[in-house]
């Protein structure tokens, strides 16, 4: 079995995944609290009420820290002169080998949050899907496109 690659995400990779699952958790929080108070205008029974509480408790420390925490991690990758390497996954961990010929175009993206922590995310297009590799530094990132790019070009001229 091949060794999992070497190189590592950005540690500000945690942070930008943690401010993420922060807003889907405070939606979630909007309506744990629209249901106390709809169960408070409507007498409904507390306990419904209390559950959903405990769930929104659990959310905040199962999305905001923990998986975070295990996602950086487990994110690795590796690049070849004839393949890329990819390794990522919480309970089951994916390692993908995408071959340099496949390989059609490379992008760098970055969002707002991405952005204040100065990191971008490199997605590597095939003609079956899209891999990516997320945070990575802004300068780092770019260096990683054109290292990609550059492995990447065929020759179709030496036939």
């Amino acid at each position: 079995m091949r060794e999992q690659p070497l190189h590592e995400i950005a540690q500000d990779a945690v942070k930008v995944w943690r401010i993420h699952a922060a807003i889907y958790v405070i939606i979630f929080w909007m309506f744990i609290i629209a249901w106390g108070i709809i169960t408070f205008i409507f007498s409904f029974p507390y306990l419904y009420t209390f559950i959903t509480v405990v769930l929104g408790l659990m959310a905040i420390y199962v999305f905001i820290i923990l998986i975070p925490t295990l996602r950086y991690k487990r994110w690795r990758y590796e690049i070849f002169e004839q393949e890329i390497y990819i390794q990522h996954g919480i309970l089951i961990v994916k390692r993908t080998l995408i071959p340099m010929i496949r390989v059609q175009h490379v992008d760098t993206e970055q969002g707002p949050i991405l952005k204040k922590y100065d990191l971008a995310t490199v997605s590597i297009s095939t003609a079956a899907t899209t891999h990516y590799i997320p945070a990575l530094n802004g300068a780092d990132a770019e260096d990683l496109r054109d290292k990609i790019s550059t492995l990447a070009r065929v020759d179709d001229y030496d036939v």
